[in-house]
């Protein structure tokens, strides 16, 4: 997986790098080299992400709660 790739994988699911090391459960300094290129995203992470991207853009965002507030 290209850190291109990578970054857009988390686009789609809507996770920060943050948000990402949390589910993990770690170092978000290694997320930070999986983001900028500089460690290689393992296979089985570069799945996982792939299947959750996948999920998320064929879902898409629902459009009819744009603009509602709270009563």
């Amino acid at each position: 997986m290209t850190p291109a790739r990578f970054n857009e994988c988390l686009l789609h699911i809507r996770w920060t790098p943050i948000n990402l090391a949390s589910a993990l459960q770690c170092d978000l300094s290694w997320v930070e080299g999986l983001e900028a290129g500089n460690v290689e995203v393992p296979a089985g992470l570069a799945a996982w992400l792939e299947t959750l991207a996948q999920c998320h853009e064929a879902a898409g965002v629902p459009n009819t709660y744009r603009g509602r507030g709270h009563g």
